[in-house]
C-alpha cells in the first residue's frame, strides 16, 4: 500500500459501497505503521443511529487509530444521502465551508488527515447540495489544497465511472493521487482482469493498490499483515 505525502486527502468513490471506508483503513494503518500517525474524518454519516459505530470508528478499528484521531461532524439516521437525509430529518448540517474550517483547524495540528466521503464525488454534504468538490476548493481557499483517492469497484463498468469521477475533479482543480480498487474477489472474472490493467489509463493517474475481498471481517492483526501484501 502506497504511504501518501503529508497534507489531506479526501478519498472518494464511483459510488456507494465500493471500499470507502477499507481503503480509508488501509491508507491510515499504512500511515500509522510508518510513524505517521493520521487523523481520520468522516464529515457525514448516515444511516445510523446516535452510539452505533460509524465508518469513522471501524476505519479506526482496523488501522489501530485512537479516539482522539478520529472524527465524525455530523450524523443522520436514514441512509441517504447527506443533503436528503437532513431533509427528511429537519436537520441543519453543518456547511461545506464549516467542514472545511474544522478539517483546516485538524490539518494545522496533524500533518495528514484522511477525509472520507458520502458515497460518490457530487454526493452533497450540506443543505445547498455541495459535497467533496466543494470541500476541496475550501480546503484549498484554507491553505490545505487536498489530493482525491478516488476507490473503484473492479467490475464490469467501472473504466467509465472512474474516468467520469477523475474528469470531473480535475475539471474543478482538484488532483487525483490514484485509484485504489477497494475489493478484489479470489475469482476475478475477464472482465476484472482486463478492467484493474487498464484503470490506471482511465484514471490518467496510477492504480495505488488492489485491496482483497473480506478485509472488513478481519482482526487488527490480520488487516494490517494483508494490506502490507496490496
Amino acid at each position: 500500500m502506497i504511504i501518501l505525502e503529508p497534507g489531506v486527502t479526501i478519498v472518494t468513490g464511483t459510488g456507494t459501497d465500493v471500499g470507502k471506508t477499507i481503503v480509508t483503513a488501509a491508507l491510515a494503518a499504512t500511515l500509522e505503521a510508518a510513524g505517521r500517525h493520521p487523523v481520520l474524518v468522516k464529515p457525514a454519516q448516515t444511516g445510523l443511529v446516535a452510539g452505533a459505530p460509524g465508518d469513522v470508528h471501524e476505519a479506526a478499528r482496523l488501522a489501530g487509530i485512537p479516539a482522539d484521531r478520529r472524527h465524525e461532524f455530523v450524523r443522520l439516521p436514514e441512509p441517504l444521502a447527506p443533503t436528503t437525509a437532513a431533509r427528511r430529518a429537519g436537520i441543519t448540517p453543518p456547511t461545506v465551508a464549516e467542514h472545511a474550517t474544522a478539517i483546516a483547524a485538524l490539518a494545522e495540528q496533524h500533518p495528514t488527515v484522511l477525509v472520507e466521503g458520502a458515497g460518490g464525488l457530487r454526493v452533497g454534504l450540506d443543505a445547498a447540495g455541495d459535497g467533496l468538490v466543494e470541500l476541496a476548493a475550501a480546503l484549498g481557499a484554507r491553505g490545505h489544497r487536498p489530493r482525491f483517492v478516488v476507490v473503484a469497484r473492479p467490475d464490469l463498468g467501472t473504466l467509465n465511472v472512474v474516468r467520469l469521477t477523475c474528469d470531473a475533479i480535475r475539471d474543478n482543480g482538484g488532483t487525483v493521487a490514484g485509484v485504489v480498487i477497494g475489493s478484489w474477489p479470489d475469482e476475478p472474472d475477464l472482465a476484472m482482469t482486463c478492467n484493474r490493467a487498464e484503470l490506471a489509463a482511465a484514471a490518467g493517474a496510477p492504480l495505488l493498490a488492489v485491496l482483497p475481498a473480506g478485509l472488513g471481517a478481519c482482526t487488527r492483526v490480520d488487516f494490517l499483515e494483508r494490506v502490507s501484501r496490496a
